[in-house]
């Protein structure tokens, strides 16, 4: 029996910029943002705080982008529930690309 996958994401954390908002041709709105997510531990040799920050890169489509554009601004703090995807794309060189975003 197969056994069926699961692709699921959750982010909670910060805007890093405003949303960038684009249409695709036939008018259709798709929203971009970066959300920043922090996670503190405290480093078990020195004994101080550490912290590290990553970067997501998140996509929105139709009504949800124009609730993004509406009422997102940097620092609007989030909580995202989507799944991961990975495009594949050309560079100048004609060099294979990847890159994989969030998408809600």
């Amino acid at each position: 029996m197969k056994m069926a996958g699961i692709n699921k994401v959750i982010l909670v954390g910060n805007l890093g910029k405003d949303p960038e908002v684009r249409h695709t041709t036939d008018g259709k709105p798709v929203a971009n943002i970066t959300v920043a997510t922090s996670e503190t531990w405290k480093d078990k040799n020195t004994g101080e705080r550490r912290e590290r920050t990553e970067w997501h890169r998140v996509v929105f489509f139709d009504g949800v982008a124009n609730i993004v554009e509406q009422y997102l601004r940097k620092g609007s703090k989030v909580y995202i529930e989507g799944k991961l995807q990975t495009r594949k794309w050309q560079d100048s060189s004609g060099q294979d690309r990847y890159t994989t975003t969030g998408t809600w």
